[in-house]
């Protein structure tokens, strides 16, 4: 009885997990996708200074987490300092604001689907770089991917979700995406490094330590002239309060998912998480297909279920692996 219990809690928890990770990040794409193509106020202007999301991003995450670790760190000692995340805070910066950037050049879907590719700059890097040798399960995984988002690109975008674009420009918007999943794959590999050599770092002291450059390096991009961007930014929302607050809750979006992914990776591991956060990317192309107005035709949803086919698979092969080495231990 008591371990139908406990197991029923753990659903319960799962079940909690899933849909908070779903609705703060599909409500999120939802708001980015608008801040990128709507017009603003009688004279119908868009809010062109995207990168200036990821300023209001990194100062909304450095509180919040400065806030979680008073109120929920148990130690204060033994973490990484916070000087150690300068160059990946770097990469962290330059690398989302370029996937940002990119919703000006692709459509939402086309952005969702190419930053879903993760795994080929990934694999490219450790075959040509490390000598790296993969299965033939996880070359088929990267075929689907590829292919997919290959073909998707291709082909030819409606008139209706051209229109919606500020500067459409297929090659270069999917040229952003590339370039955002190299420096992700740099920050994830320093993070790795950085908790390697600081086992006691907290998710919320990464968190902090990230957001923390992310803040200092973009204020500088944004504030560190006479003529940056991010003065434009502020006049357009007080100008504009509807987009102001639209930024608000993207970032508070970004917050919350990140509470979260950080309770599903300590309660069910990391493959569960990559599980809900791949389904939840297919979710947010069919909520932008069917309510955003971006309609796809039926071979671009062949191509969007050809990428979520090689996921999935890639996901399949984690599990088994994970089964392999727990019978191993077992053992």
């Amino acid at each position: 009885m008591e371990a139908h219990g406990a197991g029923l809690r753990r659903v319960l928890v799962l079940a909690f997990c899933v849909s908070g990770i779903w609705s703060a990040y599909i409500y999120q794409g939802v708001l980015q996708e608008t801040l990128s193509t709507k017009r603003f106020g009688p004279d119908g202007k868009r809010f062109e200074h995207l990168a200036f999301l990821n300023l209001a991003q990194n100062v909304v995450c450095l509180v919040w987490s400065y806030i979680m670790i008073k109120l929920w760190s148990s130690s204060s000692s033994g973490g990484a300092p916070w000087w150690t995340y300068w160059s990946a805070g770097i990469t962290n910066t330059i690398g989302p604001a370029m996937g940002i950037e990119a919703l000006k050049y692709i459509s939402y879907p086309a952005q969702v689907l190419a930053k879903s590719s993760k795994m080929i700059p990934v694999m490219l890097m450790g075959t040509l770089v490390y000598g790296i040798q993969y299965t033939l399960p996880e070359y088929i995984c990267t075929f689907l991917v590829a292919g997919g988002v290959s073909m998707f690109a291709l082909m030819k975008t409606s008139s209706k979700t051209i229109s919606k674009l500020a500067h459409p420009n297929a090659p270069l918007g999917y040229g952003l995406c590339f370039f955002n999943l190299a420096f992700d794959g740099f920050t994830n590999a320093t993070q790795d490094s950085i908790t390697a050599r600081y086992p006691k770092t907290s998710a919320w002291d990464i968190m902090l330590g990230m957001n923390l450059w992310g803040t200092i390096y973009n204020m500088i991009y944004m504030f560190g002239w006479p003529h940056g961007s991010g003065f434009e930014a502020v006049q357009f929302c007080k100008q504009h309060p509807e987009a102001a607050w639209d930024i608000f809750l993207y970032c508070l979006c970004g917050a919350v998912g990140q509470n979260f992914i950080f309770l599903t990776i300590s309660r069910f591991g990391s493959l569960a998480n990559t599980t809900i956060t791949t389904t939840r990317k297919f979710v947010s192309i069919m909520v932008s297909s069917l309510l955003s107005g971006n309609p796809l035709s039926p071979k671009q949803w062949g191509c969007v279920i050809m990428v979520f086919s090689g996921l999935s698979y890639q996901i399949y092969l984690k599990w088994r692996k994970l089964q392999r080495l727990q019978k191993k231990r077992k053992t």
